[in-house]
């Protein structure tokens, strides 16, 4: 039974709830900044928060949904990956090219998901083996992914095939709702999605239950909060990491299919910034950039919030886009603060 006095008594009831709520504060913090953004869209827009409005919310970014499920994995075990946005370029100009000289639809989608897994696997090997610093590795292997893309192709493919179109043009009805046109004439429309987006969430639910319910997850959660802990417990630290950036390699090529879906088109010049539109959404979700706490879940609502402040531009075609990029600067500027306040505090425990 312990003895030692509690000098700050005061402090227990808080300390208390910091350490049931600490790991979820964040991602709170971004439903609730999340809420409030949409209420005011919807003050200002007509049909801002309609259900087909929210639903476009998914729709629209359903391709930066698995790159943000790839840096999760990274961040979470304390790396980055600058490559994620040129390998989706390069995913998407791989399908197009293969689609164009009479591959199967089938048979290029396995071709461009491996294409960014072996990509991944290769830069998690140089991390991990060599020690190299992953900005540095990964900048290189953005460079090089962009090479290619621009070897391959210096102009955007447009793709023909029947599957690909099929999927662009596919709509899955979801319910019926009421709206009320800019006349004040209220009419019953079809509140659809699209098949992308049941992939990204698909994508997003596998890995909540890698990282949750399985070893590999807890380990990249113990390598993200202190290697040489994991290291002295006997965990595959250098494994980890390959497979974290196969990880991210992988949801990248994803993402460069979805685009293909979306666009029906292979571009070299693609997803030019996503891989820092991803560490946003990653770290506007929750996830420490230090490794070792978040969740994929704040990850997806991260994405939302990113969604949200480019549906201000579409609905005001006077907003200034450099205006989004300046709040999308200063939230990740907020949730870093935030999350140095909350490690602060579990330390003053």
């Amino acid at each position: 039974m312990s003895t030692t006095a509690d000098t700050h008594p005061g402090r227990r009831p808080l300390s208390r709830v910091l350490g049931r709520l600490g790991g979820y504060s964040q991602v709170a913090t971004t439903v609730v900044l999340l809420a409030i953004m949409l209420t005011v869209g919807a003050t200002l827009y007509q049909n801002f928060t309609s259900p087909q409005a929210l639903v476009d919310l998914l729709g629209k970014n359903a391709f930066l949904i698995p790159l943000a499920v790839g840096m999760t994995f990274v961040i979470l075990s304390g790396g980055i990956d600058l490559s994620v946005g040129a390998v989706m370029a390069l995913g998407s100009v791989i399908a197009a090219t293969l689609l164009q000289q009479g591959w199967s639809a089938p048979a290029v989608i396995v071709a461009v998901l491996l294409t960014g897994t072996v990509l991944g696997t290769l830069v998690g090997t140089v991390i991990s083996k060599f020690e190299i610093q992953p900005f540095i590795a990964t900048l290189a292997a953005m460079f090089l992914a962009r090479g290619l893309c621009l070897v391959i192709t210096d102009r955007s493919i447009t793709i023909k095939d029947a599957l690909f179109r099929k999927v662009n043009l596919a709509h899955l009805n979801l319910f019926e709702a009421q709206v009320t046109n800019v006349r004040g004439r209220t009419r019953t429309v079809d509140v659809y999605t699209t098949p992308s987006v049941l992939i990204a969430l698909g994508l997003v639910l596998v890995a909540f239950a890698v990282l949750h319910y399985t070893h590999f997850g807890r380990t990249v959660y113990a390598v993200g909060g202190s290697e040489p802990s994991a290291s002295l417990m006997g965990l595959a630290v250098d494994r980890t990491k390959v497979m974290v950036y196969a990880i991210s390699g992988f949801c990248a090529g994803l993402s460069g299919l979805l685009f293909s879906f979306y666009t029906a088109s292979g571009d070299p010049v693609a997803g030019i910034g996503y891989e820092l539109n991803a560490i946003a959404a990653v770290v506007i979700g929750g996830t420490l950039l230090s490794g070792g706490a978040g969740y994929v879940f704040g990850s997806v609502l991260g994405v939302l919030t990113l969604g949200t402040i480019y549906a201000y531009k579409e609905f005001d075609g006077n907003l200034n886009t450099g205006w989004t990029r300046i709040l999308i600067g200063g939230l990740v500027l907020f949730f870093i603060v935030l999350q140095r306040v909350i490690a602060s505090r579990r330390w003053a425990r």
